[in-house]
């Protein structure tokens, strides 16, 4: 990923214990799809929660917690950092607790799962 504006941008929300939770402090070339993916798989985030996705050019965020983890599902399990598999436990479990309601992008017009919201 380079810097330029058009890109989506990926950020992790996490849990640092006592000191609170925030958004991982991130390179934007090191703010890609990929790139925060490995970074899941090899533990890089000692106790994530949430991933975000934005894109300032195209006028949208969203949660994309849940696409994650169905991507680390997808993985061979035995390779899994112990920090992914409680992402992946934590997202399912807050999949099971959140009905799954339609949301729509507003910048596309049509439904969605998911929450995206426009950002100016």
């Amino acid at each position: 990923m380079g810097t330029y504006q058009n890109d989506t941008v990926y950020l992790v929300l996490e849990d640092f214990g006592s000191l609170g939770q925030a958004y991982r402090e991130t390179d934007p070339s090191q703010a890609d799809r990929q790139t925060v993916l490995s970074n899941l798989l090899s533990g890089q985030y000692e106790r994530p929660l949430r991933i975000v996705a934005f894109n300032t050019t195209e006028g949208w965020a969203r949660d994309v917690t849940a696409e994650f983890a169905n991507e680390v599902l997808g993985r061979d399990q035995d390779d899994l950092s112990p920090a992914a598999r409680t992402f992946v436990e934590g997202a399912r479990a807050r999949q099971e607790v959140t009905a799954e309601g339609q949301c729509f992008r507003p910048s596309a017009g049509h439904p969605q799962k998911g929450l995206t919201v426009r950002i100016s």
